[in-house]
């Protein structure tokens, strides 16, 4: 006769979040994210799977981001049968992630073993899964939309809220009884959007809960206003015009490429900058515009009127291009600027906008624009840092490019935004807010801001300790 929770990921750290909602032994894990970070780390942290797959009732999906989904896979392989719950939207989302993953993972294998025939050493490692594991954990997805209460167990009921983060992100709301008859409800935020966002809709306020297990990425930054990311974005295009230079945007191929693509139009519509060409050099970006184009049910009033009422696609506009294969992606290596390739991945782990960093960053005519979060010790984070040099694919390079922010395009909400949403939130009963996916330091500044603010029992969640509800 009990009801807890604890934490296998993103506990004091930003990425791979997998929470665990145990009710009399009964389990519900709550995403189930790869960790990301230093490669040989972020590959020891997810081969280290410790969820216990095979006693899941069921899992549930907030949104399809890589460090929420990423891992889906290794569910089926360690035994689960479940039903993995998810909206519509996140359903096809994940897809192509773990798609993605799986490729990925399947050239790494290919070019390792490629090095060890070299060398003649030992080859050992081994994808974490394949396409086929991704096939069958689509074969377990139940997709359920917004405010559709559902039974996922004897015991645990869901609801989705939508989160305002990227397209069909939710909250979940989870209803636990547990054999005395006691019933507890638990709000898992995923990750909190913000409001006014292009594209989506502003995130939901909660009916009364007893506990929230809240994000907690920016809880010590604030972002820009929209209007600033216009001018700025304004600003860093003219300036390539200028300099006839390139402009390279690392940015994940789901959301913040759309947005920006969506922001692009915008200006061009209003003559606030020239139409110099744009390239989306990412297969996956291509593939989630499309998926974007399939899911109006997610869109905000604004894109509603313009794609739906009006025929207007705000993804696409004539100086617009898609990249999809490498010899396309190579070629932009060799034309002349002014021109802007937005690229994945968003954080300069990998994919090609890796090379396209490596080829322009030691040009004082580039400009590098980040426009995401960049977890610590990444590529991104030493740009963001403004390293003097920076060490790529195995190759130094000095750093004269132009490195440029705008951070009012986080998908995150900032810790005013989060409070403004609490206090939007029926707190009538509301216990507690156990506090996830965010760097220690950053925590610990949120929780006495939080405090500050009426919410004054807040407990910062560790890695496997159980909490009991």
């Amino acid at each position: 006769m009990s009801i807890s929770i604890y934490s296998l990921g993103a506990a004091e750290e930003v990425t791979g979040s997998k929470h665990v909602l145990d009710v009399d032994g009964r389990l519900i894990l709550v995403d189930c994210g790869a960790f990301q970070g230093r490669r040989a780390e972020a590959d020891a942290k997810n081969r280290a799977f410790e969820v216990p797959a095979d006693k899941l009732d069921a899992v549930v999906l907030t949104h399809a981001h890589y460090d929420h989904s990423g891992l889906l896979p290794m569910l089926g392989i360690n035994g689960f049968k479940g039903n993995i719950y998810a909206t519509p939207a996140s359903r096809d989302l994940a897809n192509l992630i773990m798609m993605d993953s799986a490729k990925i993972q399947a050239r790494d294998a290919e070019y390792l073993a490629k090095q060890a025939s070299k060398t003649g050493g030992k080859f050992n490692w081994r994808p974490l899964f394949r396409e086929g594991d991704v096939v069958n954990t689509m074969n377990q997805f139940v997709t359920v939309s917004y405010h559709r209460p559902v039974w996922i167990s004897e015991n645990v009921k869901l609801e989705f809220f939508d989160a305002g983060h990227i397209l069909g992100s939710s909250i979940a709301l989870l209803t636990a009884r547990d054999s005395s008859g006691k019933e507890v409800r638990i709000a898992y935020t995923g990750d909190l959007g913000r409001k006014s966002k292009s594209i989506i809709r502003d995130p939901e306020y909660l009916p009364a809960v007893d506990y929230i297990v809240l994000e907690s990425t920016y809880g010590d930054r604030l972002h820009e206003t929209r209007e600033n990311a216009f001018e700025k974005l304004a600003e860093i295009v003219l300036k390539a015009v200028k300099m006839n230079g390139k402009i390279i945007i690392p940015a994940f191929a789901i959301e913040r490429t759309q947005e920006l693509v969506f922001y692009l139009h915008q200006l061009v519509d209003k003559k606030r900058i020239p139409e110099i060409p744009v390239y989306v050099d990412s297969p996956m970006a291509v593939n989630a515009t499309t998926i974007f184009q399939v899911h109006p049910e997610c869109y905000d009033e604004e894109t509603h009127q313009a794609f739906v009422v009006h025929h207007k696609n705000p993804f696409g506009f004539n100086s617009l291009h898609f990249i999809t294969s490498v010899e396309e992606s190579k070629a932009l290596n060799n034309m002349e600027g002014p021109m802007i390739i937005i690229s994945a991945d968003g954080m300069c782990e990998a994919g090609r906008v890796v090379h396209h960093i490596a080829n322009n960053i030691s040009d004082p005519t580039a400009q590098v624009l980040l426009v995401g979060y960049m977890a610590e010790h990444t590529l991104g984070r030493k740009i963001k840092d403004r390293e003097p040099e920076l060490k790529i694919m195995g190759e130094w390079y000095n750093v004269r490019a132009e490195i440029s922010e705008i951070n009012a395009l986080s998908a995150h909400a900032d810790y005013k935004e989060m409070l403004e949403w609490l206090n939007g939130c029926d707190r009538s009963n509301l216990k507690r807010i156990f506090m996830v996916h965010g760097e220690p330091e950053v925590q610990v500044v949120f929780k006495k801001f939080l405090g500050e603010n009426g919410f004054k029992d807040v407990q910062i969640v560790k890695s496997k300790e159980f909490y009991s509800l």
